[in-house]
């Protein structure tokens, strides 16, 4: 995926992704960080083509976003939003399986590929045994898992998620994160997603995208990309950069 000289405004007055110039490496996990308001929510956005660019494109193999049929591009796309609403009544199965809707159509069904689609994301996300059960009788995390499994059931080659850890506990953070590497590892799934836990993002991405006011500051490996300099530019704090055998690259706060 190719981001080219992109300008994006909810209001056509003040750019909230401001001449965005980057590529999204295939088979990785990118990671966008920065402070609140600073465009990270709005670039994958308009890399998912929810928000048309005012100005430049987004290539996707090789083909521009707005091209794509919204069937076609929910092939190659599935997004998981930071904040995801369902019928409490409805089941786990069922939500899931509403992820098959990019292969349905009026006149041709297949119910075989369907099901063998939705088992699969289910058994993935460790979802085997909740087929039954309610969305409104499960955990936060659980339910996070539910809403990956129905993007998995897209089967698409990127999976976009928007600060996919929100309100969640530390132990459902790590599970769903290690899910997400799992899913990168073992699928070859390019994955592009929000995240605002600086030391979850280094330990967790291939690629980090840094951010502030609408412009990505920097891109690049963590270990070469994360430094104190860089966090001071870009949340205005001071931390120290620390790297040893067993954690591996991590910040820690000091001071603003």
């Amino acid at each position: 995926m190719e981001i080219k000289h992109v300008m994006y405004s909810h209001d056509k007055k003040t750019p909230h992704v401001n001449g965005v110039d980057i590529q999204i490496a295939p088979g990785k996990i990118t990671t966008i960080i920065g402070p609140n308001g600073c465009g990270k929510s709005t670039l994958l956005g308009v890399m998912s083509n929810n928000f048309t660019p005012q100005q430049g494109q987004v290539l996707l193999d090789g083909k521009r976003l707005s091209a794509y049929k919204p069937k076609e591009l929910a092939r190659k796309i599935a997004v998981v939003h930071q904040e995801n609403s369902a019928p409490a009544d409805m089941t786990v199965k069922r939500l899931v399986s509403y992820g098959r809707l990019p292969y349905k159509s009026m006149f041709t069904s297949n119910k075989e590929k369907d099901d063998a689609a939705v088992a699969w994301a289910l058994k993935e996300t460790n979802l085997i045994g909740f087929e039954d059960v309610t969305i409104d009788a499960l955990s936060g995390g659980q339910r996070q898992r539910v809403w990956i499994a129905m993007s998995l059931a897209q089967e698409t080659p990127y999976l976009f998620l928007d600060e996919p850890t929100t309100y969640l506990d530390i132990y459902y953070q790590y599970d769903i994160l290690e899910l997400i590497k799992r899913l990168n590892e073992e699928h070859g799934l390019t994955i592009v997603m929000v995240l605002h836990d600086l030391n979850q993002a280094i330990r967790y991405s291939d690629e980090i995208i840094a951010m502030k006011a609408g412009h990505v500051i920097a891109q690049g490996n963590p270990n070469q990309l994360i430094t104190d300099q860089l966090i001071h530019e870009i949340y205005g704090v001071d931390v120290l950069v620390k790297n040893d055998e067993t954690a591996g690259l991590y910040t820690i706060p000091v001071g603003i």
